[in-house]
């Protein structure tokens, strides 16, 4: 179901469910612990693994010193991320929406997804390499059982944020461990891995590899994420309280993407200490780098840890992608639709183009196809950054939490060095195309056009902040504002109040909170859905002991609120609840609705269907939703 709603609280499911009120010291900091962790499996994903393999083999330990700064810039921009999340109580995509016009959000929304799409890409990649590589499973065989961990989010949230953050820091715990060992075995020659450290670019194959490693460390998506993330948590929102949530959530980023920094360090020193050292340079496939392992360490678990950090790997991320997608689809469009559709959705859409290079071009290709994902990402990343910084650094909005001049200074760096890489590597690819092109005027015609479009796109979210805040400074500028008119009127009480009824213990406490919205000014309409396999059937012509029972217990209902003074009355309707609530809501012309939720868990959900989470999205007026 998609839905168009009112402008939501980010990942509501999930918002605000953690309580870290009235706790201290380490209890405070261990509840604050998670949202960075399940951001870093994004810095962790198959994608990474193979720019940190191509970077290993074809130049050494040479391009550390780009992990290392990729590393201290997503480190910089995760912290700004939440910070917008916990200040504002926005995430990245929601702030955008209220900043710039619908169109260049839409824009914005198309890029996004993009990311997503290329971060989905690596995640079936690497999954079914994986799966490959463990067990012989054919490539297209992995890909296809891709589709599978759709539920898998769905399950995760069923058990509550805690839980799937548990679940996600026990796959990174996986992988850390698994190259810690692979680590040991490799021996690096540590004075060459601390040269690694100098920057340098040795030739123009490996500012295309450093790109990737920058597009597969600093990810958009987990910007929008983070932003989303840190809102699960209960704080206090004094100024006292938001300062001590940036402290314990700069700490939790800290340490994860440290985490994550380890991992894809570890990565490139052990194609470095093994590929490279062999002279095997072209070792840039995760199926060759698996294959040559066991060999050259002298150990088959050199090969199978390594596969099964990379399935760990895929299953992480393929999590957190699939909340990204959710975060920037309701924050710039304001649109919502299930959370399994969406996830069925973004993974069909990375299946194709992986199901096409393998088909056309080989299983040879995959290990570029996964390179070229992060190339992707990186040129998205302008997009995310740069309002990321906007938003941080207004102190209208932001008030004293508002990013200092030294933070902004080296942000702003950051978005820099991003931004001129992607022009080269684009100027770059381009002169490429047209030199090696059939048709180099079609080129010209729509590559150059498209891409001085997109140029301007990023000036435009570039600048259009600056000036507002211009307009605003001038508007400002005399002793006192200008008076408007005030708009005093209390907002009207619900006159039409519908309230399903189940004959639980829930409906008392339905009941109780839909006269305390309407009082007894209000309309109240009692509902009853008799979803027999009878009243399925034959609908309102059924006439079984149920259906003149629960017609009894509503009459019974209406009689007690007429004694306490409410006007109220009955509908009782057959059939698919989902379907006859709106039906009725709509027909009694109800301005509220009041629901009472039973928190069925994931299984029952798929079997049964969660009628309340239907419900709210086929009406077109607010929803109460009561919980026992």
């Amino acid at each position: 179901m998609i839905t168009p709603g009112i402008s939501r609280k980010s990942l509501s499911e999930v918002n605000a469910s953690v309580e870290v009120r009235g706790r201290t010291g380490w209890r405070k900091m261990l509840a604050f612990i998670g949202p960075a962790y399940l951001v870093s499996v994004g810095y962790m994903d198959p994608g990474n693994w193979a720019t940190d393999i191509a970077g290993g083999s074809k130049f050494g330990y040479a391009l550390i010193w780009v992990l290392l700064m990729s590393n201290l810039m997503a480190l910089l921009l995760q912290s700004l991320s939440a910070r917008l999340g916990i200040v504002r109580q926005l995430d990245l995509a929601q702030a955008s929406r209220t900043t710039y016009h619908p169109v260049v959000n839409f824009v914005l929304w198309v890029f996004a997804e993009i990311a997503i799409a290329a971060t989905d890409l690596a995640e079936v990649l690497g999954m079914a390499i994986g799966l490959q590589l463990l067990f012989g499973l054919p490539l297209m065989w992995g890909i296809t059982l891709t589709v599978l961990d759709t539920f898998l989010l769905l399950a995760l949230q069923s058990y509550g944020m805690r839980k799937m953050e548990a679940f996600i820091i026990g796959l990174v715990a996986i992988i850390g461990i698994s190259f810690l060992v692979e680590m040991i075995w490799a021996k690096p020659n540590l004075s060459e891995v601390a040269s690694g450290l100098i920057p340098s670019l040795p030739g123009e194959e490996a500012l295309y590899i450093a790109i990737g490693i920058i597009g597969a460390t600093v990810m958009p998506h987990n910007l929008y994420l983070h932003s989303s993330l840190v809102q699960t948590r209960r704080f206090d929102t004094s100024p006292a309280g938001i300062k001590s949530a940036l402290k314990y959530n700069l700490i939790d980023s800290t340490i994860a993407l440290n985490a994550a920094f380890f991992v894809n360090s570890a990565i490139l020193i052990l194609a470095a200490s093994t590929f490279f050292r062999a002279g095997m340079f072209e070792v840039t496939d995760i199926q060759d780098a698996y294959k040559f392992l066991a060999p050259l360490l002298g150990t088959d678990w050199a090969s199978i840890l390594f596969g099964i950090a990379l399935v760990a790997a895929g299953q992480s991320s393929t999590v957190t992608g699939t909340l990204a997608g959710q975060v920037v689809m309701e924050g710039y469009l304001n649109i919502r639709i299930a959370p399994w559709l969406r996830r069925l959705i973004t993974r069909l859409i990375a299946i194709i183009p992986a199901y096409l290079v393998i088909a056309l071009m080989g299983e040879g290709e995959t290990g570029n196809l996964l390179v070229f994902s992060q190339v992707v990402l990186s040129l998205q990343l302008g997009f995310a950054v740069i309002p990321l910084i906007h938003f941080t650094s207004d102190k209208t909005k932001m008030g004293d939490f508002a990013i200092k001049p030294i933070v902004k200074i080296l942000a702003w760096l950051i978005a820099s060095i991003i931004v001129v890489l992607n022009v080269r590597l684009v100027a770059e690819e381009l002169a490429s195309w047209m030199a090696t092109s059939e048709n180099p005027e079609l080129i010209m015609l729509v590559v150059v056009p498209l891409g001085f479009l997109v140029l301007s796109l990023l000036f435009y979210i570039t600048f259009k902040p600056w000036i507002d805040r211009r307009r605003n400074w001038r508007a400002l500028q005399s002793p006192h504002g200008s008076a408007t008119r005030l708009n005093i009127h209390p907002t009207a009480a619900f006159r039409k109040v519908a309230v399903t009824i189940d004959f639980s213990d829930m409906d008392s406490l339905a009941i109780r909170n839909a006269v305390t919205q309407g009082g007894k000014e209000a309309e109240y309409l009692l509902v009853h859905i008799v979803e027999t396999a009878g009243a399925m059937w034959y609908g309102s012509e059924i006439a079984d002991r149920e259906s003149r029972e629960d017609l009894k217990s509503l009459e019974n209902y209406v009689a007690q609120l007429a004694a306490e003074g409410y006007r109220a009355a009955l509908k009782i309707e057959y059939g698919n609840p989902k379907r006859k609530i709106p039906e009725v809501v709509a027909q009694f012309e109800a301005d509220l609705l009041v629901m009472g939720a039973h928190g069925h868990q994931v299984f029952k959900d798929l079997i049964f269907g969660a009628t309340v989470d239907v419900v709210r999205h086929r009406v077109k007026i607010p929803v109460l939703i009561v919980r026992g």
